[in-house]
């Protein structure tokens, strides 16, 4: 999914979250007649026509009025429009211009932003609304009805037409993109400039200090790498300041974008929900990833401390138990250049193709050991195996019953593969599919 970030912006009530949950394709969004209902930016990656991008639905902008709800509104919708690539300027086609429509438009076209003006509510094949919304000088208004789904794909094709192509650094096969993600105060910034040689980043003791993601190209070894540092992610709860907020939308696309992760930790504290859930998100991208366990030149060790704290990093992450932790001090900077290496073998593991003829053995030998299930007297059969994409290693398996396959099975084949091949510091996906010739 590409990292590109396209925002919906507009009054209150003129109906883009209907709009954005039509995009979405689920309903994420809550769609109420009152206004402001949707109060925070809600976001969901999305497709169209090949290109891919993340939709960021916003409330409503009331461009006057001192009540603190509608200003804490007005600047969420406001930093969406500084993080976007693409604006999607939504209007009430049944209810006209409105004077707050001209001053939004003034202010949107202060950004320098490529700007879709989408003209809602539009039913029918009389288009004759949509004529009054040429004076916002804006461009061509763009008649669709997001209930209905009538012109959202002419106001799609205009937003992919703005999106470009990718960075001539992401373009770069030979160069390595690095996420650094964690909790805020982690260290991460200390370990970018560490890595870095040089203060490229804000350093401070307090969090969230770091508020956009920073790319910075640099050479290693010979080898080239693009160090992405992000603004630590926080508990949705805790997310009371607008900025932090734009800062975890900024650090989710980061991670797109990112060829590897690295996720940062305190080692001086215990593994938290937190931490967990940015696992987690690492892991649901597909991303290969190695954990820096930070501040270990704070830590009391002994003979087998490493061997305790890996323990208690597979207890707790058993989802990413191919997880692959490195224990450094950025402040000291020993051993924090070394989690290079450990991000290039987790980034060729994740690349790597097994032959379809070897993992067939691999699966023959696991299924001769331990046969697979069966339901309602009908047993598990696998046909054959193929490995159709790397990054992450996806497994296709042609079966004859997929409904059969039960998950503790699914993670013994998972294990035999493991074992077998060296994909430490990756996720790999299996997908279970009816063979064609079994009707």
């Amino acid at each position: 999914m590409s990292s590109k970030i396209v925002a919906i912006v507009g009054r209150p009530n003129v109906g883009k979250s209907t709009f954005f949950n039509r995009m979405a394709g689920q309903r994420i969004s809550i769609v109420n007649n009152t206004p402001g209902v949707t109060r925070d930016r809600i976001y969901a990656d999305t497709e169209w026509c090949g290109h891919g991008f993340t939709l960021i639905d916003t409330g409503g902008i009331t461009p006057r009025g001192d009540d603190i709800m509608l200003k804490h509104i007005r600047k969420q919708a406001e930093l969406a429009v500084d993080t976007a690539d693409v604006i999607i300027f939504m209007v009430d086609g049944k209810a006209g211009v409105s004077p707050d429509d001209y001053e939004i438009a003034n202010y949107l076209r202060k950004s320098a932003k490529p700007i879709v003006l989408v003209v809602n509510k539009i039913d029918g094949s009389d288009n004759s609304l949509i004529y009054d919304f040429y004076s916002l000088d804006l461009g061509e208004p763009l008649p669709v009805s997001s209930e209905h789904g009538l012109g959202t794909g002419d106001a799609l094709d205009a937003v992919v037409a703005h999106l470009g192509a990718r960075s001539e650094l992401e373009k770069k096969a030979d160069v390595t993109s690095i996420a650094v993600l964690g909790k805020p105060n982690a260290g991460k910034s200390s370990l970018v400039n560490k890595l870095l040689g040089y203060e490229r980043v804000i350093v401070s003791d307090i969090a969230g200090t770091t508020r956009d993601a920073v790319d910075t190209q640099f050479s290693y070894d010979g080898k080239k790498y693009i160090l992405i540092d992000t603004a630590g992610i926080r508990k949705k709860s805790k997310v009371d300041d607008d900025v932090e907020y734009y800062g975890v939308v900024r650090a989710l696309t980061a991670l797109k974008r990112a060829d590897v992760a690295i996720i940062v930790m305190d080692a001086t504290e215990n593994v938290s929900e937190q931490d967990v859930k940015i696992c987690g998100l690492v892991h649901n991208e597909g991303k290969p990833s190695v954990i820096a366990m930070n501040k270990w030149d704070l830590i009391d060790k002994t003979q087998d401390t490493t061997k305790k704290f890996n323990t208690r990093l597979a207890t707790q992450l058993k989802f990413m138990d191919y997880l692959k932790a490195s224990y450094i001090s950025a402040l000291t900077g020993k051993r924090a250049i070394g989690i290079l290496e450990y991000a290039d073998a987790a980034l060729e593991n994740a690349s790597r193709r097994i032959a379809t003829g070897v993992l067939n053995d691999i699966i023959g030998d696991a299924v001769s050991v331990n046969e697979p299930p069966n339901k309602n007297g009908v047993k598990l059969k696998i046909f054959y195996v193929v490995q159709p994409s790397a990054n992450p290693p996806t497994f296709l398996f042609f079966v004859n019953d997929p409904e059969i396959m039960h998950f503790s099975y699914k993670r013994y084949l998972e294990n035999a593969i493991r074992k077998a091949v060296d994909f430490s510091g990756t996720p790999i996906r299996l997908i279970f599919r009816k063979n064609a010739d079994e009707n």
